[in-house]
C-alpha cells in the first residue's frame, strides 16, 4: 500500500507544479483543473487548497475562495495565505469584524514567521482598511442617530417655547431671541459629538519621512531620525548605506526598534478608530 500512497501523492504534486505554471501564464482556468485534481488525490495538503483560493482571488469568487480557505486552515492553522485570503473573502461580504479578525490573525503569523514582506504588508494594508471600512459604517449609524437626536431637540425646544404664547411684541423677539441661542447652543453640542467620526489627518510625527505614510513597523537611525523599516533597508540596499536625511553611514545592524513610536501610531489608531485618510 506505501508505494501506491506514494505514487498518489507524486501525482498529486506533479498536478500542483502544472498548476503553478499555468497560474504563472495567467491561464487560470487550467491551473484550477490541476489543484482540483491534485485536491481529489490528496485533499490533506493546505496548499493545494490555498493555490485554488488565490486563483479564485483572480477571478473576485469569493464564496469559493472562503471556502478553500477554511479547508486550508483545519489543515494547517498557521497558513497565512489562508487566513489572509478569508479575511479579504469575509470583508467583501461586508462582515467587517470577522474580515479583520482572520486579518489581524494572518499579520501576526506572518511575523511570527517571518513571512515575505510583501505579503505582511499586503496584510496590513488590508486590515487598515477593514477598520476604516468598519468604522465608516459605525460612525454612518451614529451620525444618523445624532441627526434623529438633534431634530427631536429642537422640536422639544419649539413646543417648550410656545406652549404658552407670548402675548406682547417684546416676548415675541425675546422668545424667538432664545430660540435661536437655544438651538445655536444645540448645533454646537451635536458638532461636537459628530468630531470623532471625522476622518483625521494623521500627525507627521507618525509618519515615515519616506513612504509618508503611518509607521508600521519604526526603526530609528542613530542620528535619532525614525524610518519604516522596510522603507529604510530599501533604501540601503538599492541606494547607498547612509542615513536618508542626515547622510551620515549607516548600515542595517544599527537600526533599533522605535517601541515609543509605534506604541504612540497604535493609541492613535485605538483612539481615532483607525478613522485617519487613507493613502
Amino acid at each position: 500500500m506505501a508505494p501506491i500512497a506514494g505514487s498518489v501523492a507524486k501525482q498529486a504534486e506533479l498536478l500542483r507544479l502544472h498548476g503553478n505554471v499555468a497560474f504563472k501564464k495567467e491561464r487560470i482556468g487550467a491551473a484550477i483543473d490541476a489543484y482540483t485534481e491534485a485536491i481529489t488525490l490528496c485533499p490533506d495538503v493546505a496548499v493545494y487548497w490555498t493555490n485554488r483560493a488565490l486563483c479564485y482571488y483572480k477571478r473576485k469568487d469569493w464564496n469559493r475562495v472562503e471556502e478553500d480557505c477554511r479547508s486550508a486552515i483545519k489543515l494547517d492553522g498557521s497558513s497565512v495565505k489562508a487566513h489572509y485570503m478569508l479575511g479579504l473573502a469575509i470583508l467583501e461580504r461586508e462582515d467587517y469584524s470577522g474580515g479583520i479578525k482572520e486579518l489581524e490573525k494572518a499579520l501576526d503569523l506572518g511575523r511570527v514567521t517571518k513571512s515575505d514582506g510583501c505579503i505582511v504588508e499586503d496584510i496590513w494594508q488590508a486590515l487598515a482598511k477593514g477598520k476604516y471600512k468598519e468604522w465608516e459604517l459605525q460612525s454612518s449609524k451614529r451620525a444618523w442617530r445624532l441627526q434623529k437626536l438633534k431634530e427631536i431637540c429642537e422640536n422639544a425646544l419649539l413646543e417648550h417655547h410656545f406652549l404658552e404664547a407670548p402675548q406682547s411684541e417684546d416676548e415675541i423677539n425675546e422668545v424667538s431671541k432664545d430660540i435661536i441661542d437655544q438651538i445655536e447652543t444645540l448645533k454646537e453640542v451635536f458638532s461636537k459629538a459628530a468630531e470623532d467620526d471625522t476622518p483625521k489627518e494623521v500627525p507627521d510625527y507618525l509618519c515615515c519621512k519616506i513612504t509618508l505614510d503611518i509607521f508600521r513597523d519604526p526603526v530609528i537611525t542613530p542620528c535619532g531620525v525614525t524610518y519604516e523599516r522596510k522603507a529604510l533597508l530599501d533604501h540601503l540596499q538599492k541606494v547607498g548605506k547612509f542615513d536618508p536625511i542626515t547622510r551620515e553611514p549607516l548600515s542595517n545592524h544599527q537600526l533599533i526598534p522605535n517601541l515609543a513610536i509605534k506604541e504612540a501610531v497604535r493609541a492613535y489608531l485605538k483612539k481615532h478608530g483607525w478613522a485617519y485618510r487613507m493613502s
